[in-house]
């Protein structure tokens, strides 16, 4: 990533401002995201350019051979997605996504989104996403391409305190 972030120490680790925005904008999202709240998404970790979700199927989520609907896992994958994106504070939609299901999910699995950057030039990038299974098998590997539009997640004096939380940083 050609990003460059200044860094401060906070409780024993390093922490990038970069990455906090990147959680702070998450944070934002998801508190509106109905979507990914209703489906029992929960954020694990996220970082500039990299989110990490997870998703327990539910019965509900079974399909007519009682096996996961393709749907749920291409939204888990998605929502892994967006959030890995929209970390640097400008809005980005999705502009193409593809899936490919790799292997059978069933209720009560528990699965995990590892979305990543891949590039990002301008206004584009290219974001790729595994998804496990709670034996860590590969199930699905999606690839989504990001378009940024017009708009930011903090205004200019929010990113100023977020700035102040971590003892100064700069995002280029």
């Amino acid at each position: 990533m050609d990003q460059h972030v200044d860094q401060k120490q906070e409780e024993g680790g390093t922490v990038a401002f970069g990455d906090r925005i990147a959680r702070a904008c998450a944070d934002r999202m998801f508190a509106n995201d109905e979507a990914s709240r209703s489906l029992g998404m929960e954020i694990a970790d996220v970082t500039a350019g990299r989110a990490v979700l997870t998703m327990t199927v539910r019965d509900n989520m079974t399909n007519g051979q009682k096996i996961c609907h393709g749907g749920f896992m291409f939204t888990l994958a998605d929502s892994a997605f967006a959030f890995a994106c929209n970390g640097y504070n400008q809005f980005t939609v999705a502009q193409h996504c593809a899936i490919d299901f790799l292997k059978t999910v069933f209720a009560g699995d528990t699965l995990t989104a590892v979305a990543e950057e891949q590039t990002k030039t301008g206004r584009s990038g290219v974001y790729d996403v595994v998804i496990t299974d709670q034996n860590e098998n590969t199930v699905a590997l999606f690839r989504g391409l990001s378009r940024t539009v017009k708009g930011n997640h903090f205004k200019d004096e929010e990113l100023a305190e977020l700035r102040a939380q971590v003892g100064g940083g700069t995002v280029a």
